[in-house]
């Protein structure tokens, strides 16, 4: 159990690693709109693991290169390149707001992992309900935004980013490295911007050639300091601290504050049926999560 003192520290992290992450699918949709998302990509890790190597050396925090640390660096880029990839191949298929609504599914997916293939959690009957009344307030905001930007290849892509997101927590935990989170986030960031290499065959031909507009250069400088830098180091303190499932739980609230965010600042549509559908998908992971809650608060 956590000091009293550590309380609020934790719940100030929380709630910034939940802005960061409500305001970054707008980021991403905005920073490739005149340039290959690709490139947004590979220059974003290469200027966020410049950035967080500064600090680490003003700092004076170590970057340790052992088997162990290593390892968990690897695991750690799984939450950037790995899911942060697929996450912009599906900004070309969806509005923002709707790539954070399907993220918010990542609490339900880790839970079903943890139970079907880990067995490390034990699911009852009334999460699986309320997995099984959000999925259907999600395909309701779906079937109510059929005239507006959804694909389903925008679906799987966010699908597979999901799963990509919770193997990382899972495996970071797992390994449990005696790192600090800037050694970690920067050892991610740094793996992460070497795996971006690969992608340069393919992308050559897209390289930008001229400076994008004032949205672009806002929407890139966000993801790569705010989502790459000061989120991972929330995210990497959060999961040393957390069980894997209530740091997934950040992504209870961010698709309510992404979803007003595109609709304010990217005048994304949003139907009055597909916010009925929203609320059901906020109902089901409430209810997902309502014995854990209780859980939580009868230990305190």
């Amino acid at each position: 159990m956590k000091s009293s003192s550590a309380l609020p520290v934790t719940a100030a992290v929380y709630v910034l690693l939940i802005l960061i992450w409500a305001t970054t699918p707008l980021a991403i949709v905005w920073s490739v709109q005149e340039v290959h998302p690709m490139w947004v990509l590979i220059i974003r890790y290469f200027g966020a693991s410049l950035i967080a190597v500064l600090i680490l050396l003003v700092l004076r925090n170590p970057l340790p290169f052992d088997r162990i640390s290593l390892k968990s660096y690897v695991a750690g880029s799984l939450n950037l390149i790995g899911a942060q990839l697929f996450i912009y191949l599906a900004a070309n298929y969806l509005t923002s707001g709707l790539m954070a609504l399907i993220f918010g599914f990542s609490p339900l997916l880790a839970g079903l992992i943890g139970h079907v293939i880990l067995k490390t959690q034990r699911l009852i009957a009334l999460q699986w309900l309320g997995m099984l009344i959000a999925t259907a307030g999600l395909t309701f905001v779906f079937a109510a935004s059929a005239d507006s930007k959804v694909n389903p290849i925008g679906i799987l892509l966010m699908l597979i980013s999901m799963l990509s997101y919770i193997s990382s927590i899972f495996w970071v935990k797992q390994i449990n490295a005696p790192l600090s989170a800037m050694s970690q986030a920067t050892g991610s960031l740094l793996i992460s911007a070497l795996g971006s290499l690969f992608l340069l065959p393919f992308v050559w031909q897209h390289m930008p050639v001229s400076l994008p507009g004032t949205q672009t250069i806002i929407g890139f400088l966000f993801t790569m300091i705010m989502s790459s830098i000061v989120a991972m180091l929330c995210y990497f303190w959060l999961i040393r601290r957390l069980k894997p499932s209530t740091v997934s739980l950040s992504n209870v609230i961010t698709p309510v504050i992404a979803l007003v965010l595109g609709a304010g600042l990217n005048h994304e549509q949003i139907s009055s049926h597909a916010f009925t559908g929203i609320a059901v998908v906020m109902l089901g992971i409430v209810m997902y999560f309502w014995v854990e809650w209780r859980k939580q608060h009868r230990s305190s």
